[in-house]
């Protein structure tokens, strides 16, 4: 067997598993996945899970009751080594997609077809899921229910697309010399963008970008920001408003960075710490050292990045400011328990 398979069948073992599970029976189903001392991270406001059974009453047993002939609509599929501790991970990226029925979080039903953005990371050890980081954007999903809570994004928010050649699902392993180029670029380009925080630089030199992305590069990032095209653009409708507009940048490591073929994901808890100074986002600045919980996801295309699908737990980083965008929402909507 290849290096990584078995946790792969491990993890699409239980990704089956839960699609054909409900409500009622989520919990018992996702205990026989998971280790004992299993342990979940999430998005505000489900946050952290001490064991199986706690993050089946805090995310799937909700979403289960909100979303019916709920689908996995999977784009990526990857697995590798975690380059911190040596321990493997598998990363599944792309849409859970129902027909959304009842509230969620106070967000109103629309009774049609809903997508939720997700990535989710799943840590295998003895042949069960240790760990698991699973990001959602739920910006994107009041916006499909017609609350968003934020002003017009800079870049254009829409049902992104998955990898180019739609050659993202990795059920066999890539080729491991595939996989040390992808990681290689990416740890550049990361510790490039290191530098530039510790620099204090608010602004990013184009030339910069340039090594290690290609010219007509695609940036997917969540609702609230939206997707770019171009380093131009990019620059334009996101890294330069996010650079010029968020101060004392520090950037905090990961717990998870891998990468498999020509993919490699990563995602913190926190990525990074900054201080809202005004503008990002379209508001006012906020409190200083604020948390930023980020996914990257990255396809490389020969020698350069070339897509990069982001989640940003942006419910949380406007939490710590003192506004809970899904607590105003019910509020607003005079849901019971606001």
């Amino acid at each position: 067997m290849s290096r990584f398979q078995s946790a792969k069948d491990q993890v699409r073992r239980y990704m089956r598993a839960m699609e054909y599970s409900s409500a009622a029976t989520v919990a018992q189903v996702l205990a026989e996945h998971t280790s004992d001392d299993y342990f979940w991270r999430g998005v505000f406001p489900f946050r952290q899970q001490d064991n199986s059974s706690h993050a089946a009453a805090a995310f799937w047993q909700p979403l289960m009751q909100s979303f019916s002939h709920l689908q996995r609509r999977e784009d990526i599929f990857i697995a590798g080594e975690n380059i911190y501790d040596g321990e493997t991970w598998v990363m599944s990226m792309g849409n859970f997609m129902g027909l959304f029925d009842t509230d969620f979080l106070g967000i109103p039903a629309t009774r049609r077809i809903a997508n939720l953005r997700y990535s989710e990371f799943s840590c295998v050890r003895d042949g069960k899921i240790i760990q698991t980081g699973l990001f959602v954007d739920l910006i994107g999903l009041m916006v499909q229910a017609g609350v968003n809570p934020l002003p017009l994004s800079t870049g254009a928010y829409y049902n992104y697309p998955g990898p180019r050649y739609h050659d993202g699902l990795l059920h066999d392993d890539a080729a491991p010399e595939e996989s040390e180029a992808t990681l290689a670029l990416v740890n550049t380009m990361v510790q490039d963008l290191a530098d530039l925080n510790a620099s204090g630089s608010m602004d990013c030199p184009p030339e910069l970008l340039a090594k290690t992305w290609h010219d007509d590069m695609l940036w997917y990032g969540p609702a609230g920001i939206g997707a770019s095209y171009t380093i131009p653009r990019y620059q334009q409708q996101h890294q330069l408003p996010f650079r010029g507009q968020l101060g004392n940048k520090q950037f905090e490591g990961h717990v998870c960075r891998f990468a498999e073929g020509n993919f490699a994901c990563f995602f913190g808890w926190p990525n990074l710490r900054n201080d809202p100074l005004g503008g990002w986002l379209g508001l006012p600045g906020g409190c200083k050292d604020t948390q930023m919980q980020v996914v990257d996801i990255y396809r490389r295309d020969g020698a350069k990045l070339a897509e990069n699908w982001v989640l940003i737990d942006l419910p949380w980083w406007l939490k710590q400011q003192g506004l809970d965008v899904l607590q105003r929402n019910r509020e607003l909507r005079g849901v019971a328990g606001a």
